[in-house]
This record gives C-alpha cells, structure tokens and sequence, in this order.
C-alpha cells in the first residue's frame, strides 16, 4: 500500500486530513520523525492558523529542510491551506513579514475582498492539463483564508480562484503540489483530489475510494472536519 506521511508539527486540526487520506487509500501516518518522512511515499504538509506560527512549527520539528530536500528530490509533496501559503518566500500579515521555506518566489499577502475572510465554497480556474483537477475542474473547493498568493511560480501548473480578485488556488510544481483549499473538507472533489494525487505517484494507488489505515507516532488536536474552521489563514 502506498504510505503518507502527515508532518506533525504541532498544528491543530489534522486528523480530518489524516483521514481523508487514509479514505483515499493510503497508509497514513501523523509524524515528525525523520526516518518515517523519509520512508514514506509522499509527505503533505498541513496548515492551520498564522503564516508565521507555522514557519515556527515547522522549524521546531525540522520540517523546513525536510520540505526542501523532499522538493528538490523530486519525491511527491503536497501542501494544504497554509501548507501552500509557506512554499513560498514569504508571508506578511498585519505588517509583520516572515521568511518562508523558499520553494517559489513571492509573497503571500492579505485578500482585498470586500468580504473576510474568503470562507466557503468556490470554483477554480484549473489548466486543461492539470493532473490535480483531472475530471473535478468544474467542482466547487472549500475554502477559508484572509491571506493567499498571488504571483505564479515559474514553470508551474497554477490554478487561480476569484475573491475580489484572483489569487492562487492551487500550484502543481513537478511532484509538489499545494492547495489554497482544503481537500479533506470538500466532499467528493476534495476526495478525487486526494486520489489524483496518490495516482501522481504510486501506480497501486486507489482511484476509487479506498480502505487505508491510520497511526501515530506524534500528537496533536483537532477539533473535527467541521467546515467552518476559522483559525485557517
């Protein structure tokens, strides 16, 4: 069975994507040992809260050099919410600019929208030849953030989204792909998500639905798959 690790790095509310993972048939794990992340098949990296206490996070448990060696190996990542949001250079919130891992260029900065957060359910705007959208490019996405990106990496499949203006909704980089929104909270397109993704990379992935398993070798919270999380940034 294809293996995921969940990066564990003290963020709140990642059991749902645990589990949607696992549902889309995948042997999950929610760690932050090393030799388990590098052991595993893919790695996605959650997000919840402030760009710069995920930065913080991440550096706690070694994940920043964790992402950039999975990055430049070519081995499969994917990023969700914020976990899109530090894959780039940097985040400026209330002012406050934080370094982040450096993948792609670019700031991630607040919406300008006459509405914020962006909380919801949105379309995107997904390339023909989006491996990630493959059959859900007209589905709606749930998403909920002040702060997105807005300048598309180099030589990357970018999916944009519209809430005042467009900003990126997802990024597919080589084996690296993130999203703006949240899979694991979008009902059946987020679940065909997750099985495109396991498909990107593992030839015995399953493309319907599957029966995956779930363990620990870390902790942490969550307060359920409730939609409507308001700590998402």
């Amino acid at each position: 069975m294809t293996t995921v690790a969940v990066l564990d790095y003290g963020a709140g509310n990642v059991r749902s994507a645990v589990r949607a993972v696992a549902a889309a048939g995948a042997e999950v794990t929610l760690t932050a040992d090393h030799d388990v992340i590098n052991d595993s098949d893919g790695l996605l990296v959650p997000g919840v809260g402030a760009f710069s206490a995920v930065m913080a996070g991440l550096e706690n448990v070694g994940g920043v050099d964790l992402i950039r060696d999975r990055h430049e190996q070519g081995r499969p990542l994917l990023g969700i919410c914020v976990g899109l949001q530090v894959f780039f250079a940097r985040g400026v919130e209330h002012g406050v600019r934080t370094e982040g891992i450096g993948l792609w260029p670019g700031a991630v900065t607040g919406l300008e929208a006459p509405v914020i957060p962006h909380m919801g359910w949105s379309k995107v705007n997904a390339p023909a030849d989006s491996a990630m959208f493959a059959g859900i490019g007209d589905e709606r996405f749930y998403f909920v953030h002040s702060y997105a990106a807005t300048e598309p990496p180099a030589n990357a499949t970018v999916t944009t989204a519209r809430h005042g203006n467009d900003f990126i909704a997802a990024v597919e980089d080589g084996t690296t792909w993130a999203a703006q929104f949240h899979p694991e909270k979008s009902a059946e397109a987020g679940a065909r998500l997750l099985r495109n993704w396991l498909a990107s990379f593992a030839a015995d992935s399953s493309t319907g639905g599957g029966s995956g398993s779930t363990s620990d070798s870390g902790s942490t919270s969550d307060s359920g798959s409730n939609p409507t999380d308001p700590l998402s940034s």
